[in-house]
C-alpha cells in the first residue's frame, strides 16, 4: 500500500477546495442554524444563484469577473428576502419545507432545457474565471512544503483559489464572532431560545429573523464563487439537496453556534471520506480486501462516515466544539 500517497492526499484534503467551500457554506448556515434557530434547507440555493449570477453575467453578458461578484451576491439577496417574507413568521417546519423545495426549483431552473442558452442545462457554463486568475499573484509552479518524505504541494492556480477561500474563511468567521458577541447576535440566540420573550420585549423577531435569513445566504454564497472559480465551471447538480445536508453535517460535527465548529467539522469531514476511500481503494488493489472492487469503494465510504456520524449523534449530540443547549431547537416556532 502506498501510504505516501495516502499520507498527502489525506492531508491536502483538509484545506483544500472542497474543504474551503463547504466550510464558507456552513459559516452562513451556523448563522442560521446555529445561532437562530432557521431551519435553512436551502443553502444550495444560495451557493448557486452566486455562482451562476458569476458565469451568466461574464460569459453570457460579457461583463467583467467583479460585476458578475456584485450580480452573485444581489441574488443570494433577492433569494433570501424572497424565502423570508412568506415564511419566518411561521413555524421553523414551514421554512425548511420552502428552502428544500426553493432549492430544488433554482437547480431545476439552472437546468433546464428551456434556458439552456443562458445557464448551459446540465452542462452548466465554463470559461468565467480568467479575471480571477488574471489576479493570481503567483507565478506559474507548485507551491507548498515537503512533511519528511510525504509531499504537500498545490498548483499555482489551487494556490490563488486557497489563499482567498481561507483569506475569507477567516473573515467571515472573526465576522461572526464580533456580531455574536454583540446585542444584535444576543438577540439572535434569544430568539432561538424563545421567540415569544423576544417579542414581547418589543423586538421585532421577522425583521432579525431575515437579517439573518440574508446574512447566512451572503456568508454562504461565497462558497458558490470558490467553486465555480476552483473549477473553472458551474453545474446545476452540484447545487442539489445533498450539499445542503453535507453542510448540516459538518456544522454538527463541528459543533452550531461556535465560530470555528463549520470549518473543523467541514476539515474533519472531509479528511475521512480521503483516508477511507484512499485506504480501501489501496486495500482492494493489493488483495486485502476480497469483498469489494473499486467501484464500490466510493459507496463505502459514505457508509463508514455515515456511521461515524451516527456513533456520533448518539454519544456526542453537541458536537466536538458544542454545547447540546445550542441544538434543542423548539420546533414550535
Amino acid at each position: 500500500m502506498d501510504w505516501i500517497t495516502i499520507i498527502s492526499t489525506t492531508i491536502k484534503a483538509a484545506v483544500g477546495v472542497e474543504t474551503v467551500l463547504y466550510a464558507i457554506g456552513a459559516i452562513g448556515l451556523n448563522v442560521h442554524f446555529g445561532y437562530t434557530g432557521l431551519l435553512n434547507f436551502g443553502q444550495a440555493a444560495f451557493m448557486g444563484v452566486a455562482g451562476y449570477g458569476l458565469a451568466v453575467t461574464v460569459t453570457v453578458m460579457g461583463l467583467p469577473f467583479w460585476v458578475g461578484i456584485f450580480v452573485g451576491l444581489v441574488a443570494a439577496v433577492i433569494l433570501a428576502i424572497l424565502l423570508g417574507i412568506p415564511t419566518l413568521k411561521l413555524r421553523a417546519d414551514y421554512l425548511a419545507i420552502v428552502t428544500i423545495a426553493a432549492a430544488e426549483i433554482v437547480r431545476l431552473i439552472f437546468r433546464s432545457v428551456q434556458f439552456k442558452s443562458v445557464f448551459g442545462g446540465s452542462d452548466g457554463q465554463r470559461g468565467f474565471s480568467d479575471g480571477f486568475y488574471a489576479l493570481n499573484p503567483y507565478p506559474e509552479g507548485e507551491y507548498g512544503f515537503n512533511l519528511g518524505p510525504v509531499p504537500l504541494l498545490f498548483g499555482h492556480r489551487t494556490m490563488w483559489v486557497l489563499t482567498v477561500g481561507w483569506i475569507l474563511i477567516a473573515l467571515f468567521s472573526f465576522v461572526v464572532y464580533l456580531l455574536m458577541k454583540s446585542p444584535w447576535g444576543r438577540v439572535l440566540k434569544a430568539i432561538r431560545e424563545d421567540e415569544d420573550a423576544v417579542r414581547s420585549l418589543g423586538k421585532s423577531v421577522f425583521s432579525y429573523k431575515m437579517q439573518a435569513l440574508v446574512l447566512g445566504g451572503v456568508i454562504g454564497c461565497f462558497g458558490g464563487f470558490i467553486y465555480g472559480l476552483g473549477y473553472a465551471s458551474v453545474q446545476p447538480d452540484v447545487f442539489g439537496t445533498e450539499t445542503t445536508f453535507y453542510m448540516y453535517t459538518m456544522l454538527i460535527l463541528g459543533g452550531a453556534a461556535r465560530v470555528l465548529g463549520p470549518v473543523l467539522g467541514s476539515m474533519i469531514f472531509w479528511v475521512l471520506l480521503v483516508l477511507f476511500y484512499n485506504v480501501m481503494t489501496e486495500a482492494v488493489g493489493a488483495g486485502l480486501i476480497t469483498f469489494l472492487d473499486t467501484n464500490q469503494v466510493g459507496a463505502m465510504r459514505w457508509i463508514l462516515v455515515g456511521l461515524g456520524l451516527i456513533l456520533l449523534l448518539i454519544f456526542r449530540p453537541q458536537g466536538i466544539l458544542g454545547d447540546k443547549r445550542e441544538i434543542a431547537i423548539d420546533a414550535r416556532r
